[in-house]
């Protein structure tokens, strides 16, 4: 799997998903996975993965997947993401799946697909839809 050099360059400068010991699996070609562990810091209060965590990863992986597409003097912020909470995230980690679904000059559209992993298995936790704007 691989990762453009600016879209890892761009993500080790977020010091939110360095807190949440995330880590980018790979970004290219419209498509980006972030992937984070379910740290103890990060449970809500029946000891699930918080929302805030799987949004946080979800918005990230899919606007990377949107940086990816983008020309190199351009960069990407959100500028609405919806979010439909599945499931509980219950597991060891967070998988977060980002792509592009539709690139223009002014706004991107972009989705992701969030699954929580445990033992081996992967659950549907969280489906995002959203807008980048290039900046």
């Amino acid at each position: 799997m691989s990762v453009l050099p600016r879209v890892a360059a761009s993500f080790a400068a977020q010091s939110l998903m360095q807190t949440l010991g995330a880590e980018m699996i790979s970004a290219a070609d419209g498509r980006c996975t972030i992937a984070a562990p379910i740290l103890p810091g990060s449970r809500q209060q029946h000891g699930f993965g918080h929302a805030g965590l799987t949004f946080a990863i979800g918005d990230s992986a899919a606007g990377y997947a949107a940086l990816s597409v983008m020309p190199e003097d351009r960069e990407v912020l959100t500028v609405e993401m919806k979010i439909n909470l599945l499931a509980p995230a219950r597991g060891e980690r967070l998988v977060a799946e980002g792509r592009v679904v539709k690139a223009g000059r002014r706004l991107v559209i972009v989705s992701a697909q969030v699954f929580a992993e445990e033992d081996g298995r992967r659950t549907a936790v969280a489906l995002l839809q959203g807008t980048m704007m290039p900046v």
